[in-house]
């Protein structure tokens, strides 16, 4: 069976719905262990009460964050799987219809970069982005709606030839220039090597990653570690409030490249927002978070 039009349209628009309501699984975890670990009590209050703001926008199907972002999307389609329609297609009517019939409703957050003007379409809207899966008969598809609060503090540095010590230095300039504007506690992804464009794809790809999750490289293991102890010393703490938990998690990835270096550095607020389905070669969908 084909992985048809209707199929991907359906799903743009449930996925998109849902990162809107729900913060992931992982995420509330950490930040429930965030809180028993909070030496700061303003601190300590206002992780548990972004838990139960969270609690309470999945009860009642509201949003989690009034800015809703736009839509992006990540997606694995495995090789021994087949599509029949337009793809691009189903996405774009696929946020239509969520514009359409979702309850509460969402601001105009699609703007024209030269311009300013806002909307619900735009050009490259929603934003695809296309890997594959070697002999997988199925197709993976993430939501993760971003917004301004942390979508404003992404950066990319090009080195040639860095050290491990000045990637790491320029990671914590991205840190103290955004302080607590970002909507902490933070995920932060790293990206390094590759094209300028791939750093920033790793790096964006990084955040996605479920929170308490291990690299599968020793050095990188070492150097997440290391970076999420320093951005938790810097004491901007949850909304800015101070204390110990400017981040839940710090997730770095890289890839082999060229003497020139970029570097990529990526953040998600606190809401974390991360569907994901799976949809089978029989056209079955199945939501994994």
């Amino acid at each position: 069976m084909a992985i048809t039009y209707d199929i991907l349209r359906s799903v743009a628009r449930d996925l998109y719905g849902w990162s809107l309501m729900k913060v992931p699984d992982d995420t509330m975890a950490a930040l429930a262990r965030a809180e028993k670990a909070e030496s700061h009590p303003a601190s300590r209050e206002t992780l548990a009460f972004l838990q139960a703001a969270a609690r309470t926008a999945e009860a009642k199907n509201r949003h989690a964050c009034s800015d809703a972002g736009f839509p992006t999307y990540f997606i694995k389609i495995g090789t021994r799987l087949t599509l029949d329609g337009d793809v691009r297609r189903a996405f774009v009517d696929g946020f239509a219809d969520l514009v359409d019939s979702l309850d509460p409703p969402i601001l105009q957050f699609i703007t024209h970069p030269l311009t300013l003007e806002r909307s619900y379409v735009g050009r490259d809207m929603p934003v695809l982005s296309f890997d594959v899966v070697d002999g997988a008969d199925y197709m993976d598809i993430t939501c993760s709606p971003k917004a301004l609060g942390s979508g404003r503090w992404a950066d990319l540095k090009v080195f040639s030839y860095p050290t491990i010590d000045e990637i790491e230095a320029y990671f914590m300039d991205c840190v103290l220039t955004a302080g607590s504007q970002h909507c902490p506690p933070v995920i932060i992804g790293m990206g390094i090597g590759g094209s300028f464009d791939h750093a920033a794809k790793m790096a964006k790809r990084a955040t996605l990653r479920p929170v308490g999750s291990d690299h599968d490289d020793p050095m990188i293991r070492e150097m997440e570690a290391r970076l999420l102890a320093a951005v938790n010393k810097t004491g901007f703490g949850p909304m800015g409030t101070g204390g110990d938990t400017t981040a839940l998690a710090v997730h770095v990835d890289y890839a082999h490249g060229h003497g020139f270096v970029p570097v990529a550095v990526c953040f998600n607020c606190w809401i974390n927002r991360r569907t994901t389905v799976r949809i089978s070669a029989d056209g079955k969908v199945t939501r994994l978070e």
